[in-house]
């Protein structure tokens, strides 16, 4: 028997046909290319992620040694995570860069006295410094320098600014001995948050103690900078003492944010302490000239309003300062800027009135004299000239001045 099979009918391949075969070879080698592309991509996009993530680590690397050997003071070996205090911590990490300042004073032309203070390391420009009060050493003979192992050095005053209590010393010691502290900026503190401090009162080396930023602005006088206000200080209630003064205060991050200085008298936690923006500031020229020279001054003398002031003298604000008195010559009265010339007794106190009420300055309101006083510390420099708003016999008036530099303490 003979098979056959079906017989197929041969038709020419139509035009559409072969298109559509072509763009599925085409779709295929393009899946292919696709594929391959991806996978170099990725991978390159993996070997520049890694490089990013090198580069970033040595820019971190550079920034630390720009800091360590860098053009500002201090070095940051500490970062806490924390928001609050790690007093162990901190303490274990900055003790040993806090020192005992030491110097002798004659009392009286003949009696000698022991002069006890604190202070602490900063660097700059490569070079290792001990930052305290000006009121540590002022007159002050024979300073030498403890550090927290012992060791004691003979120091000398490189620099010195008793507008804002302020003095840096230097010394020969072994770099060893130097263990600089990180100096960062005040002008993020707030009211209530915590601080801690590191000092030596009454000789009691090593001593921390805690506590929270009270107020901020304070302005207090002191005899050294020659009855002129120390303005823009934090108000602390870390509890200092005699012998405190010149130490670091601390943020929570083991930081520097300023220097312990005063306390009032009989108090309980009511001590005051140098903002580090006033550090950061004046330390390259106490360091390179010996002086800060850049304080502004009006040239007044004036009293904080109240609400029994402004009734007993007639004024329409119970904020701001009035001005008693004017320095002939001055930046104020040259301005115009008119003093009192009668007085008035309000609760057993004598006033001069019938002066200008100053109420602002370049638009800031003015409450009152440590709001003057701060506000011209932070932001005002000699020889700028600044709106100063008065009330002058009830009238509202805007007075130019031009600022002079204050005289020497």
């Amino acid at each position: 028997m003979e098979t056959t099979f079906p017989q197929t009918t041969k038709k020419p391949v139509s035009l559409l046909v072969i298109v559509v075969v072509a763009l599925a070879v085409l779709a295929g080698v393009l899946g292919s290319l696709y594929a391959y592309e991806t996978v170099q991509n990725n991978n390159q996009l993996a070997s520049m992620q890694s490089k990013i993530t090198t580069l970033q680590g040595e820019e971190k690397a550079m920034i630390q040694l720009e800091d360590a050997n860098g053009t500002y003071p201090g070095t940051n070996f500490f970062t806490n995570s924390s928001s609050s205090i790690n007093a162990e911590t901190i303490y274990n990490y900055a003790n040993e860069s806090v020192v005992t300042v030491e110097g002798i004073q004659s009392a009286n032309g003949s009696e000698i006295e022991q002069v006890l203070g604190s202070g602490f390391v900063v660097i700059y420009s490569n070079s290792y410094y001990i930052v305290t009060n000006y009121h540590v050493v002022d007159g002050d003979t024979d300073i030498s320098v403890i550090f927290s192992d012992g060791n004691a050095y003979s120091a000398q005053v490189v620099g010195y600014d008793p507008y804002s209590d302020l003095a840096v010393l230097n010394m020969t010691a072994p770099s060893s001995e130097y263990h600089p502290l990180s100096i960062v900026t005040s002008s993020t503190l707030v009211v209530g948050q915590p601080v801690l401090a590191i000092g030596n009162p009454y000789g009691l080396s090593g001593s921390e103690t805690s506590g929270i930023i009270s107020q901020l602005g304070r302005t207090i006088s002191e005899s050294a900078a020659g009855d002129y206000a120390i303005a823009n200080l934090i108000q602390i209630s870390t509890p200092i003492n005699p012998g405190n003064s010149g130490g670091p205060l601390f943020n929570s991050y083991g930081e520097v944010v300023g220097i312990t200085t005063a306390i009032v008298s009989g108090s309980q936690g009511l001590g005051f302490a140098i903002p580090s923006d006033t550090i950061l500031q004046e330390l390259p020229y106490l360091i390179t000239t010996g002086t800060y020279d850049l304080h502004p001054y009006l040239g007044i003398e004036t009293v904080d309003m109240s609400y029994d002031l402004a009734k007993a003298i007639g004024a329409n604000v119970t904020y701001g300062v009035l001005v008693e008195s004017v320095v002939s010559g001055g930046p104020a009265a040259n301005a115009g800027i008119r003093a009192g010339t009668n007085t008035v007794t309000v609760d057993g106190t004598q006033y001069t009135s019938g002066g200008d009420i100053i109420v602002s300055i370049n638009g800031t309101r003015i409450v009152n004299g440590d709001a003057l006083s701060s506000w011209l510390e932070e932001y005002a420099l000699p020889n700028e000239h600044v709106e100063v708003g008065i009330i002058r016999s009830g009238t509202p008036m805007t007075i130019q001045v031009t600022l002079g530099t204050r005289p020497p303490a």
